[in-house]
């Protein structure tokens, strides 16, 4: 069967009339995360305020690494624009009680202040509150504390469990051969990560934002970038630094790569990494002078520390780690975390490019996925990379089955294989919502000028520095959420939340019954798959 020909019987599928209504049902969520900063643009050193809740066990308003750095996480919803009204509301909260600090508007960090300064996010005193705070310290050991204070945004995508019953029997299976739904879905989403990695490079060159750095980001590391005003560093036809080798990299990772040709492989590879020692590592040990300095001393503390573009996730239960979750219950969701910052948005994210993921990830969804070979992966790896770091040169190419093809043709033949996709979406309407966000990154790619990383170069020139640029953009957004309250109704959601949370801290730290030793040793020792529920 051809990939146009499954394309195109499961887009005639899902068009007709008893199955259009499962495409409305499926979810999207939005993990923001924002570093608070000084009215000078300069890292906050205040903790995270109290007035928002506990960072340990607020539901939507936490940190990611530093104490610094927020990190908002909406309901899933079933449209994308409710989604954003929900980030929307949430920064508005958040603002009301920042107490003169605002959120930084870009992906690569501000100015920032020593390592020692940079202060490690703190849980509180209860066993998983220290594991939390032991596992940043041990990311600040191997990676450095500036790496940890990047940000980004995560577009959690999923699709009704109804739907893969539907495409199962439209692919011609016996019922009688027929495997378990769980097993189907969660190969379907494995399937339409392969997809995502043969073609993220596409939203690299569409959504990247982040060409420009502050010099003292790199804290004197080896680069290849020029200078573009004494204390900012760039590449003239890059995308995203972000995502490039410059971002969360290093030494033990560089040859981590789980297969995604099924979940089964995934697993065991991330299993190894969670289980195998790394000399460097050991030599450091987990403790200093009596301090837990990291959790272990394999190649990852856990499971999170492998860094990706994107992963199969399913949501864990109270003491369960992810690996777990996905062997007992297979994938629920996929988190895309390759997306930058938009300077240009308050919230980081705009509605068009919501709906442009929305088609991209149904296209993967939809479209043949082959397995990917050793070979493939580490094409589709360059092609990727090449993207975030010249991916607006002039007549750049990438490779596709093993020739050279222009960046721009083969983006331009994607975005026409997903106007069908758009246009299911959109009902069968002309010129709907996903339409027109597809007809915008069309544009893009007919003028790299309109991308947003060139904006952002011209933006920062004008301003002078990426500092100023960045405290430019905050101070706009700032005054935009200062602008508008909340309806009463959400205000009273918050505060009640923000207050719960405190007190389930409060109940978690009261109910630790062993050393905090043990439980660590009881963490690393957990059955990272087994036959439980």
């Amino acid at each position: 069967m051809s990939t146009q020909n499954q394309l195109t019987r499961r887009l005639a599928l899902l068009g007709e009339e008893e199955h259009r209504a499962l495409l409305g049902q499926g979810l999207r969520g939005i993990e923001r995360e924002t570093l608070r900063v000084d009215a000078a643009g300069h890292l906050a050193a205040t903790p995270h305020p109290v007035a928002v809740g506990s960072a340990l066990t607020h539901p939507q308003i936490t940190t990611d690494y530093a104490e610094a750095l927020m990190e908002f996480i909406t309901p899933a919803e079933h449209d994308i624009a409710t989604t954003l009204a929900r980030l929307d509301s949430i920064h508005r909260f958040v603002y009301r009680r920042l107490d003169g600090e605002m959120l930084w508007s870009q992906s690569m960090p501000c100015e920032l202040p020593p390592e020692a300064d940079i202060e490690i996010a703190n849980y509180g005193s209860s066993n998983i509150g220290m594991l939390k705070h032991v596992y940043r310290r041990g990311l600040a050991l191997r990676y450095g504390k500036a790496m940890q204070c990047i940000a980004g945004i995560h577009y959690n995508y999923s699709l009704p469990e109804k739907l893969w019953h539907v495409l199962l029997a439209s692919d011609g299976v016996p019922e009688e051969r027929r495997r378990p739904l769980r097993d189907v879905q969660s190969e379907s989403y494995i399937a339409t990560i392969r997809n995502f990695r043969r073609y993220s490079w596409l939203l690299m060159y569409l959504f990247g934002a982040s060409p420009v750095l502050s010099k003292g980001f790199l804290r004197d590391r080896q680069h290849s970038l020029e200078q573009l005003t004494p204390d900012t560093l760039y590449l003239p036809y890059a995308t995203s630094l972000r995502m490039s080798d410059l971002g969360y990299q290093n030494d033990a990772q560089a040859g981590l790569t789980p297969h995604e040709n099924s979940l089964e492989s995934y697993v065991r590879t991330l299993m190894d990494a969670v289980n195998r020692p790394y000399a460097p590592y050991e030599a450091l040990g987990t403790k200093r002078d009596g301090e837990w300095i990291q959790l272990n001393t394999n190649v990852l503390q856990i499971e999170n520390e492998y860094y990706s573009t994107i992963r199969p996730k399913r949501v864990i239960r109270t003491g369960e780690r992810p690996v777990q979750a996905l062997c007992n219950r297979g994938v629920q969701y996929i988190e895309v975390r390759c997306m930058d910052i938009d300077p240009f948005e308050p919230v980081g994210i705009s509605l068009e490019t919501g709906r442009f993921l929305d088609v991209f990830l149904l296209f993967c969804v939809l479209d043949e996925s082959p397995v990917i070979s050793d070979a493939q992966s580490r094409v589709h790896a360059q092609n990727f990379a090449r993207t975030v770091k010249e991916g607006r040169r002039p007549g750049l190419t990438l490779t596709r089955e093993g020739e050279e093809i222009g960046l721009r043709q083969w983006g331009e033949e994607l975005i026409g294989r997903l106007r069908p996709v758009a246009l299911l979406l959109d009902d069968d309407q002309e010129d709907g919502p996903h339409q027109q966000a597809l007809a915008a990154q069309m544009a893009k790619l007919a003028d790299p000028d309109k991308t947003p990383s060139a904006r952002v170069l011209r933006e920062v020139k004008e301003a002078g520095s990426f500092a100023a640029f960045g405290l430019k953009q905050t101070r706009l957004h700032a005054a935009y959420f200062r602008d508008g309250d909340l309806m009463p109704v959400e205000e009273e959601e918050f505060e009640a939340m923000a207050a719960r949370s405190l007190a389930d801290q409060l109940d978690i730290e009261r109910s630790d019954n062993v050393p905090f030793d043990d439980f660590v040793a009881a963490y690393n020792c957990s059955r990272l798959c087994g036959d439980q529920e």
